[in-house]
């Protein structure tokens, strides 16, 4: 089975083009250095939870939405390299001149990876 990263982050609401530029710009980088395919997902129906929720997670605010992301990689080892190399790259440098900032606060952003146990397709 393939192997998951999954992000959780708050992005503000206004700058959801802006995240979808940066998302564009960036995701492409997951799939030269190895990824089977990049998700971003703009939350649409994220209920508040009783104890804990997305929205907490990440200590969204009213102005801000969840975004739900995950990169697919064909198994750990492909990952592991992929990520060394994406975070020695310079285009994911925000400081680097030419790269645009993140449109969110990276330090908020929950994060991990994981090992499928069980995959149904229809």
């Amino acid at each position: 089975m393939s192997y998951i990263d999954g992000f959780v982050i708050a992005v503000p609401t206004a700058n959801k083009e802006t995240f979808i530029e940066h998302a564009r710009k960036l995701d492409p980088i997951f799939i030269e250095l190895g990824a089977l395919r990049v998700i971003e997902a703009w939350g649409d129906d994220v209920p508040d939870g009783k104890v804990t929720d997305f929205r907490r997670s990440v200590q969204a605010t009213a102005e801000e939405t969840v975004v739900f992301s995950w990169v697919e990689w064909p198994d750990k080892a492909t990952r592991d390299a992929g990520m060394k190399k994406m975070m020695e790259d310079p285009r994911m440098d925000p400081s680097t001149p030419g790269n645009p900032p993140m449109p969110f606060d990276g330090k908020r952003m929950i994060f991990g990876g994981f090992a499928p146990v069980v995959e149904v397709k229809a």
